[in-house]
């Protein structure tokens, strides 16, 4: 397997996650559960994306700019899931900041999927693929079953 093929696959449950949660309401039992999966889920692939996608291509010519906006817009979601464990579940507030947080989520899924695969693809080879794809995954599985106190910082 590459290593969009499996980043692609995360993006399939992030997505997925965020249509359910935005469907919820208050501080119902369904959007608690639907709110910690979700927050897992980009917590753990943000930290495998940044060390096994984009980190290598911060050295490359190619790729230095997209990989750094990447990690910013990680950064800007890791914002907004904070605020979101800081507001109250049942106010107007949370779930304005969740469809923030949803289309942040959305814009970087498309950047990733409809650009930066194409031009990644460009600059690692088929056996570097499946290498970081390898290390993707083993770092999504050990994050996942560690989750919250692996996540750095």
């Amino acid at each position: 397997m590459k290593i969009f093929k499996a980043i692609k696959q995360d993006h399939d449950i992030q997505r997925d996650l965020c249509k359910k949660i935005v469907q919820t309401s208050g501080a119902s039992e369904e959007r608690q559960k639907l709110w910690t999966q979700l927050k897992k889920e980009l917590e753990v692939h943000a930290v495998a994306e940044e060390r096994h996608f984009y980190a290598p291509l911060i050295d490359t010519d190619k790729m230095q700019e997209d990989a750094r906006h990447g990690i910013a817009e990680h950064h800007e979601m890791d914002e907004l899931i904070e605020e979101l464990d800081n507001t109250d579940m049942s106010s107007p507030h949370w779930l304005a900041t969740l469809e923030k947080l949803v289309d942040k989520v959305e814009h970087h899924l498309e950047d990733e999927e409809e650009e930066f695969f194409d031009k990644a693809d460009n600059v690692y080879s088929l056996e570097e693929e499946e290498s970081l794809a390898k290390d993707y995954t083993n770092t999504m599985e050990a994050y996942r079953k560690s989750w919250p106190e692996a996540i750095p910082g």
